[in-house]
């Protein structure tokens, strides 16, 4: 009866009128599954993919990561002690995390469980009206209209534009840049704006996610290349992570595989900065820094994905940064000039095509 009661609560809530057929009828599918368990006295199981397991998982240089049609599962029952919690967690996900912060810990709670209801009804979370919070900024020769007819105009300034919360929604795009920039760090980001880089060099966009990309910056992101089609650059530090984060905006995460032809830009190319740039640039070691045993496991990790095994250069690349043991933040320019990233680095880069 508890069971039923937290289902009806559920379906209650979720605004059905709102929801095209398509989504409809995989919650309709989801609900006729668990009432014929009850109607049989069984305990209702919910089947998700495991949306971490690499074994799901399969390459295509033109996707990226994307989830097999046949992968692996595991079950959420209603019955079991362990998974009982879980089970009327997935009740009551659209109630979001405010409503009740003791049953879901955290918002990285809510959020996995919204992306493993979305992979289960294999329906973007989008499309459930489940908006993520957005971090993200974007900058530049750029302007759309947002789903209720506000116009932003993304001129490059000293204050960025937040990643809209609703990318699908966004229209009219307009923009004469000639080249998209994938800034990994919001200071890099900043700093760039400062020197007013947008329009200095040529017209262009820049984006950060400010870190590890959120969910609406990497939509934003494919938008912007499925809208414009001209190259993007990826601007990251020269560490395992900077170089994990590219590649979630290039090939996509194991964990959101099964939306990758949403979230994926397989044409990103890696302008820098890159470890052989370091010895290039004369960049003195003092100003490295050494790698610590994550940074180790990280990148051995890197370097046994799928994807590297068709970018030769990049693998030269990672294997340069694994012999040295060091990294680098994109800041270690600014110990040639103070400028020296907008000034000479990436006109450099731009013009004579030193990207990967």
């Amino acid at each position: 009866f508890c069971v039923v009661t937290r289902f009806y609560h559920m379906i209650c809530i979720i605004k059905f009128p709102c929801f095209s057929s398509e989504v409809l009828e995989a919650i309709e599918n989801v609900i006729q599954d668990v009432l014929q368990s009850l109607a049989q006295k069984k305990a209702p199981v919910l089947t998700l993919a495991n949306r971490s397991d690499w074994r799901n998982i399969e390459f295509k240089d033109s996707v990226g990561l994307q989830m097999i049609p046949h992968c692996a599962t595991k079950q959420i029952r209603s019955d079991c002690p362990r998974s009982a919690p879980k089970f009327g967690k997935l009740k009551a996900v659209q109630n979001i995390y405010y409503s009740d912060t003791l049953l879901f810990g955290s918002q990285s709670v809510v959020d996995n469980i919204i992306n493993d209801i979305s992979c289960m009804l294999k329906i973007p979370r989008r499309s459930l009206h489940i908006l993520s919070t957005t971090k993200g900024f974007v900058a530049g020769n750029l302007s759309y209209t947002e789903e209720d007819g506000t116009k932003v105009n993304c001129t490059c300034t000293a204050t960025a534009v937040t990643v809209p919360s609703n990318v699908q929604g966004i229209k009219n795009l307009i923009s004469h840049a000639k080249f998209i920039l994938i800034v990994e760090k919001d200071a890099t980001f900043q700093r760039l704006l400062d020197d007013d880089f947008c329009s200095k060099l040529s017209p262009c966009i820049m984006i950060t996610g400010r870190g590890v990309p959120d969910l609406n910056t990497r939509l934003l992101v494919r938008k912007l290349w499925d809208s414009f089609q001209i190259p993007i650059f990826a601007l990251m530090d020269a560490d395992p992570h900077g170089v994990e984060i590219m590649c979630i905006y290039k090939y996509g995460s194991v964990s959101m595989s099964f939306e990758a032809h949403h979230l994926t830009v397989p044409s990103i190319k890696w302008l820098g900065l890159l470890p052989s740039d370091l010895e290039r640039l004369n960049i003195h070691k003092d100003v490295l820094i050494p790698f610590t045993k994550q940074d180790q496991n990280k990148l051995a990790s890197i370097q046994k994905r799928p994807y590297i095994a068709c970018q030769p250069m990049w693998k030269k690349e990672l294997e340069i940064m694994a012999a040295s043991k060091l990294k680098a933040e994109i800041q270690v320019l600014t110990s040639l000039s103070s400028d020296y990233l907008s000034r000479v680095y990436l006109p450099n880069k731009l013009q004579f095509g030193g990207w990967l």
